[in-house]
């Protein structure tokens, strides 16, 4: 129900009276007026399945290198492996130049130093100080063979046939290369006579 409009009556100074009175029924709202219910249907949605778990391919880190620091990287060069080159490389006897048949000459190694009784021998009569040069083929025991005098100082002092013809005494190693004894290779022998001992 409204309210109508207030009439007063009476005298002002006397009560106060109100008559309402019902106002004329108003419109009702569009949105009150009688609906046409719909119910909404919820389309059927497939259940979701859990996603398939794909392995990871783990990226790895990459560094760029240089052609020298890719070399120097190489495994046949790491840890044990290049320990043992080195070491093999370092014990390898040091070649002096070419045998009388062209071969590599190695410089000698004692196995064991020849005595000076060994070489006094074949020193010549009032033999000089300085030395004798020689190439020998190294043979089975450390020992050497088809020697061939290089030289001597001074010249003509016969100090290298001295040496060449003690050789049969020497023992000497075989050289070495790459870890391996070479038995058959030719090394180059010096001796040294200071005061008619051999050094």
């Amino acid at each position: 129900m409204g309210l109508g409009a207030a009439q007063f009556r009476g005298k002002p100074d006397d009560a106060l009276v109100v008559d309402l009175q019902a106002a004329p029924p108003a419109e009702a709202p569009p949105a009150a007026q009688a609906k046409s219910v719909t119910r909404k249907v919820k389309p059927k949605v497939p259940p979701i399945k859990p996603p398939i778990k794909l392995p990871v391919k783990k990226t790895l880190d990459m560094i760029e290198l240089t052609k020298e620091e890719f070399a120097a990287a190489d495994i046949r060069n790491l840890g044990h492996a290049k320990g043992e080159n080195q070491q093999a490389a370092a014990d390898d006897s040091e070649e002096v130049g070419r045998a009388p048949n062209g071969e590599t000459l190695y410089g000698a190694e004692w196995y064991r130093k020849p005595t000076d009784t060994e070489l006094a021998g074949y020193l010549p009569r009032n033999a000089p100080e300085g030395w004798g040069l020689i190439a020998c083929k190294t043979i089975a025991d450390h020992r050497v063979d088809d020697c061939v005098e290089l030289g001597n100082s001074p010249p003509g002092s016969h100090l290298a046939s001295a040496v060449r013809q003690a050789a049969w005494q020497f023992r000497v190693r075989a050289p070495r290369k790459n870890g391996q004894e070479l038995v058959g290779a030719w090394v180059q022998i010096r001796i040294e006579y200071l005061h008619g001992v051999a050094r």
